[in-house]
């Protein structure tokens, strides 16, 4: 392995090999310094200023052991157990997907329509005894919902606007991270145990304004997938070309949403064109994509037009 396992072993070796071990491991280099940081519990500042800092005997090996891992295909977030995403840190275990930047895309896409929206931005005399309802839909650690009802949180106090959160996941397991991720930001969430759309009843008084999603899109063929060994694949491949969960989100959207709602997904680079033609087809108008940090296309977002007892 191209850890250092030399007696004595100091924060400067580590920083001098970083380079070359995370090459041979192929990660990026910010693993190994984040993994010995996390390792030794000190601050990113601490690498400049106290790098003769000699690793103990429990932390070089600790440190090894995290380095062999990361071999065996293991994530940083996973042997860190934390993953920032947005403005906060998240938990994160092998029953969740590790977020990642793109999705960020998605939570500033429905906070700029929430912001733009008349329901939202309507003054008032005294605050909404009715809130405004938001669904995210396959919530894994959370990151999604747990971020928006942190923004939400804060705006209301300008706005009078009060929101409240659902969401859902079919594993109990991400369901327990997500929970305990929404404890730890002070956010009030519903969480609910289903297959999509399932436990949630379709009545008047349960639509929702907005519902966002960032479900399984990749292609089950795809050959990327033999690579994450760690991360849940059914969080991650659909069939149909990585259509399936994306076309069933949207065909029942209409069943949940408010006329005039916004339904926000995210999906694959290449999934642009035939995500927009599902919107269109399910009576979705203001339909546009938006691309990501790559200037990929990353998220697509359309708003109900047709009233539910008509679909």
């Amino acid at each position: 392995m191209p850890a250092p396992k030399a007696v004595n072993v100091t924060v400067w070796q580590i920083k001098q090999q970083a380079m070359q071990m995370a090459e041979e491991l192929s990660v990026p280099p910010f693993w190994i310094t984040d993994w010995l940081l996390y390792v030794i519990d000190k601050p990113a500042l601490f690498l400049i200023t106290d790098d003769s800092y000699q690793l103990s005997d429990v932390e070089a090996e600790r440190f090894d052991a995290g380095v062999t891992k990361m071999q065996q295909g293991i994530p940083l977030a996973y042997l860190t157990g934390t993953q920032a995403f947005w403005s906060l840190d998240f938990t994160v275990n092998k029953h969740t997907l590790i977020p990642r930047p793109d999705t960020e895309v998605l939570v500033e896409t429905v906070l700029e329509w929430i912001k733009d929206h008349p329901l939202s931005t309507t003054p008032m005399l005294k605050p909404m005894l009715k809130p405004m309802r938001l669904l995210d839909l396959g919530t894994g650690s959370g990151c999604i919902a747990i971020s928006l009802a942190h923004e939400l949180k804060l705006a209301n106090k300008l706005k009078q606007v009060s929101w409240q959160v659902v969401a859902v996941d079919f594993s109990l397991e991400a369901l327990k991270v997500a929970q305990h991720n929404a404890v730890s930001h002070a956010v009030d969430i519903e969480f609910v145990h289903s297959s999509w759309y399932d436990e949630l009843p379709a009545s008047d008084e349960r639509l929702f304004d907005v519902i966002v999603s960032n479900p399984p899109y990749i292609d089950e063929s795809d050959e990327h997938l033999v690579h994450l060994v760690a991360e849940p694949i059914s969080a991650l491949s659909a069939p149909n070309h990585g259509l399936a969960d994306i076309e069933h989100i949207v065909h029942h959207a209409p069943q949940h949403l408010k006329v005039g709602g916004l339904l926000a997904i995210e999906h694959g680079y290449d999934q642009g064109l035939a995500v927009r033609q599902l919107f269109s087809d399910n009576h979705f108008n203001n339909i546009r994509t938006i691309k990501d940090f790559g200037n990929n296309d990353r998220v697509t977002l359309g708003e109900f037009t047709k009233n539910k007892l008509q679909y």
